[in-house]
Formats: structure tokens, sequence, C-alpha cells
């Protein structure tokens, strides 16, 4: 499982010419599921999201997560995030857990936010529809998480 995150101070998510997400300030995270991800790499991802210190508070810089700071979370599927580009010019998505299997998986991912964290705080886009994606980067501060990378 794969994820960018990015602290923002505002991001939402718009399909035709409906806003379907919206958060002010906390982390808009871009999610990409492979074929091979399990319970555990949701849940690796999911402990990255809320705990990684990446905002600031009086005492410092990059002190308190958004768990710790109480802000919001964007989540956006993102099946792109297994593309691969190393023969030819035609990404290759073959690497990215079907649709059918994924949304499932994705939704899966955001209840366990939810359950670990508040549901209220957390947004999402629309899963399988073609998304605008806006935000402000705060920072700007942008991470990649991949479930399969401990190192």
């Amino acid at each position: 499982m794969r994820a960018v995150l990015q602290r923002v101070t505002q991001a939402s998510v718009t399909v035709g010419d409906r806003i379907v997400g919206s958060i002010g300030s906390g982390i808009c995270v871009l999610v990409g599921i492979s074929q091979d991800d399990t319970q555990d790499d949701m849940e690796y991802i999911a402990r990255k999201v809320l705990g990684l210190r990446i905002f600031d508070t009086s005492s410092g810089m990059w002190k308190a997560s958004v768990q710790d700071a109480k802000l919001e979370i964007l989540c956006v599927s993102q099946f792109t995030l297994y593309g691969k580009t190393t023969k030819g010019m035609k990404p290759d998505f073959h690497s990215a857990m079907k649709s059918d299997r994924s949304r499932q998986f994705f939704d899966d991912f955001v209840a366990l936010l939810g359950r670990s964290y508040c549901a209220e705080k957390i947004q999402t886009g629309e899963f399988g529809a073609m998304m605008q994606v806006a935000l402000v980067n705060d920072g700007p501060v942008t991470l990649q998480l991949d479930s399969r990378k401990f190192s």
C-alpha cells in the first residue's frame, strides 16, 4: 500500500460541479492499493498517517501529528500510485488492486482511520470518479509512504 501525504491549509475534491470532500488544516492523503495488500499494510499506513509528526507546536517544529493537533484528513483513492513507467510511454497499472476489491479495501482503510481517530474529521473523494483535487500545500510538506518499504 502506498500513500502520498501532504500537509495542507485546505483541500477539496470536486466531481463535476459537486464538492464531495473538503477540509481545512490537516493532511491530504492520496492512497494507492496494490493487488498484494493485506490488513497489515492497511494498519501500517493508517498508523503513519495518524502518527507522523509533521505539524509545528509552540514548543517547536515537527512536534505534533494530525491526531495530536486534532486536524482534518482528506483521503483520495489513487490507483495511479502503482503505475509502472519502465517500458514504453504508456503507464502500466497491473500492480494496482482491481476496483471491485479496492473499493472495499479503501472503505475499510477510511473506517480504520475513523475508529483510530475521529470519523467526523475524515473526508474522502468519490471512489472511481474523475476527480479534481485542489489543495494548498503547507510548507510545502509532502511525504511518500510505502508499507512494503520499512526502512
